[in-house]
């Protein structure tokens, strides 16, 4: 498997995630808008650094690049909304940071690309945070697909139980996973 990049999401990539959002396996579980107004109204104070949350356009790094996929990383302490509802799930340090991903790419799914992804991201994540105890992610318990990622990227379910879904059709039944700090 190839290299990895990871660039900071720009306005110049509305176009991509607009086409990425439509994909039915990424709005199937994103549920979100992609018209430009929408993109701007939700990723426009990341891309200007009003919200700390930083969203990134992941490629592989072939000849040329090829993008496939989104990851976000956010503190939890800059969300203390999502602290308090995961409380009776799980305690979560301030510290901790979460993720959001997806492959959008048809042609790179099941190949191993989002957990190189997830593996990649939680590298940088541990030299970029300092301080972060550990990355927490809550996910779907019917989205098989993500949780099976973040096992084969190292994760471990420590929790399941009732948190809001993103798309209101959904259950609220959720697996919360984690990954601790490697010693060292």
């Amino acid at each position: 498997m190839n290299g990895l990049c990871f660039e900071r999401l720009t306005r110049r990539d509305y176009p991509l995630l607009a086409r990425w959002l439509a994909e039915p396996h990424v709005q199937r579980w994103w549920n979100h808008e992609f018209t430009e107004a929408a993109l701007e109204a939700d990723f426009g104070a990341s891309i200007d650094g009003v919200d700390p949350a930083e969203v990134f356009i992941v490629s592989a790094t072939d000849s040329p690049a090829l993008p496939f996929g989104l990851l976000q990383r956010y503190r939890f302490a800059d969300n203390p909304g999502y602290l308090d509802e995961l409380a009776p799930l799980l305690a979560v340090p301030p510290a901790a940071l979460s993720i959001d991903y997806f492959v959008a790419e048809p042609g790179m799914l099941r190949r191993g690309w989002g957990s190189a992804m997830i593996r990649a991201a939680l590298a940088d994540i541990w030299v970029d945070y300092p301080a972060a105890p550990c990355v927490v992610v809550p996910v779907h318990a019917a989205n098989t697909a993500s949780w099976r990622v973040l096992e084969r990227a190292g994760m471990q379910r420590v929790a399941s139980g009732p948190l809001t879904p993103d798309n209101p059709l959904d259950d609220p039944l959720h697996h919360v996973y984690r990954i601790v700090r490697p010693a060292g």
